[in-house]
């Protein structure tokens, strides 16, 4: 049965369906009678004389460009063609996908004043897998994601470039080898098409949905870390995080005393030392902080997945179009930022931990984990490795909420740049990731030389998954394929619920 979209209810979980497992998507009935309840009102204001901004006018600086009625279609073509003229790199089909979802739910709520051939040709596209060519950079976050989204745009009028069956093609060719045909817009549905959040939106659902499974993932590779470091169990024990009430720090204590249960390597306070560094005994506090930052950021993603994000709004039952600022990415803009900080430290107490691992002044093990110290290197410098991204996404953590410059001749005198926020969360998301890979290499590594008999029985199965992807290591090899091995293992569903699965009796 196909997800039904009505502009307001849009899960994470239906996200997940649609863009990972091609479920199909069609508008509830209440949403079409919504939409053409809007369309009818936008001909009827018109046919009355009303100006609207967008559909009589220019755009912009334009705004008070008063445009005839033979030039109202033009005028929405040479708002696609023009306004795509965004670069770089292209977004994933993944974050494409996203962007004809979470806009084609926007247009469903019934405000946009859009036609229903046009939205169910955006609704077409989706279940048919053709997935717009967007280049990533050009979007000020304000006036919505404007050239991200028009190049969505253009493949409903037969331009622009699409992924089709793992080809890219011109969006004419795909359309017809699907069945599909391009339509003619009219008054409206250009800046219905590209007024909205839509771009950094999608990139942050899937940096979010992604850094939620980094964080509960780093939770099981830190109690093995624990373990190959005989670390010490008493600051996980609840009662000194019960007179600090914050109940994410408690639900992680909890967690990861629940993996170390049945270890025959963990220690208690004055049995080796009398307490850990703070890279192990934090571990609570700085991961459930994390935690903390990702429900902000998934309240957040959810209100904004679901709203109204248009420029002019159509309220068909007053007969109102107002001119506002829904697009305005200011929200999305913090929440990236915020996401993007918060996942850098996932790393940065990651790469103290790989440290501790490898260093001989720190622990027992052999130099580096090194099978013939000296001889070889061991892993050495994976951790230059970990440094190095850890490093990088202190730069890429810089706010970009912070900065605004002005456009359209002043017009628009302040932006929220919160697709380059939500991009560079993405790119932190995937450099951490690579980080706690290498920590699950090492901590791995190190439970083999401690003896994996002796892990708990959590952190034995965790040990298994690591060891299906990176074999133990015997002698020097290039590292590098074992570090993207496991880093893209740890992004499959599969390999993630072998896992995350095991969690969820101590996460509840």
């Amino acid at each position: 049965m196909a997800i039904q979209l009505d502009g307001s209810t849009l899960t994470f979980e239906e996200i997940k369906q649609v863009v990972y497992h091609a479920e199909p998507v069609e508008l509830s009935e209440a949403a079409w009678k919504k939409v053409e309840e809007s369309r009818t009102a936008v001909e009827r204001l018109m046919a009355e004389g009303k100006i609207m901004y967008g559909v009589n006018t220019g755009f912009g600086k334009f705004s008070d460009t008063p445009i005839s009625e033979e030039n109202v279609e033009n005028l929405q073509l040479n708002l696609i063609r023009s306004h795509a003229c965004a670069t770089g790199k292209p977004f994933s089909d993944t974050v494409a996908r996203t962007m004809v979802l979470l806009r084609a739910n926007a247009l469903a709520k019934g405000y946009s004043g859009i036609r229903k051939e046009t939205l169910q040709l955006l609704i077409d596209c989706l279940n048919h897998g053709i997935h717009p060519v967007v280049p990533s950079q050009g979007s000020l976050g304000a006036s919505g994601d404007l050239a991200p989204l028009a190049h969505l745009a253009l493949v409903l009028i037969g331009e622009g470039e699409v992924m089709y069956k793992g080809n890219t093609l011109p969006a004419e060719k795909a359309l017809q080898r699907a069945g599909l045909h391009s339509v003619r817009l009219q008054a409206k549905e250009g800046l219905a098409l590209i007024n909205g959040t839509q771009a950094m939106t999608s990139v942050g659902v899937i940096a979010y949905m992604e850094a939620q499974e980094l964080a509960d993932l780093a939770d099981g590779v830190a109690a093995l870390t624990l373990e190959g470091l005989q670390g010490i169990v008493d600051a996980f024990k609840p009662e000194s995080h019960l007179v600090r009430p914050y109940p994410e720090q408690q639900q992680v204590a909890s967690r990861i005393l629940s993996y170390m249960q049945g270890s025959q390597l963990t220690t208690t306070q004055g049995e080796i030392r009398v307490q850990d560094a703070y890279s192990l005994r934090c571990i609570p506090q700085v991961h459930g902080a994390i935690q903390q930052v990702l429900h902000y950021v998934k309240e957040k993603l959810l209100i904004e997945i679901n709203s109204a994000t248009d420029n002019p709004l159509i309220f068909a039952d007053s007969g109102n179009v107002i001119s506002g600022g829904n697009f305005h990415g200011q929200p999305i803009a913090f929440a990236m930022d915020f996401l993007g900080i918060a996942v850098a430290e996932i790393a940065s107490i990651s790469e103290r931990r790989i440290e501790r691992l490898v260093n001989p002044q720190l622990n027992d093990l052999p130099a580096f984990l090194s099978p013939d110290p000296g001889l070889q290197s061991g892993l050495m410098i994976t951790q230059y490795v970990a440094a190095s991204l850890v490093s990088e996404n202190k730069t890429l953590a810089h706010p970009s909420s912070v900065d605004s410059i002005p456009s359209s001749a002043n017009q628009e005198d302040h932006v929220s740049m919160g697709t380059t926020a939500a991009r560079h969360a993405y790119d932190i998301v995937q450099n951490s990731r690579r980080v706690l890979g290498i920590e699950a290499i090492c901590a791995a590594q190190a439970a083999d030389i401690r003896g994996k008999e002796r892990l708990s029985p959590f952190s034995k199965r965790l040990h298994a998954n690591i060891r299906s992807v990176v074999p133990v290591i015997t002698e020097d090899r290039v590292f590098s394929k074992d570090i993207e091995n496991i880093a893209q293992a740890m992004k499959k569903e599969q390999w993630l619920k072998q896992v995350l699965e095991s969690e969820k009796i101590s996460k509840n």
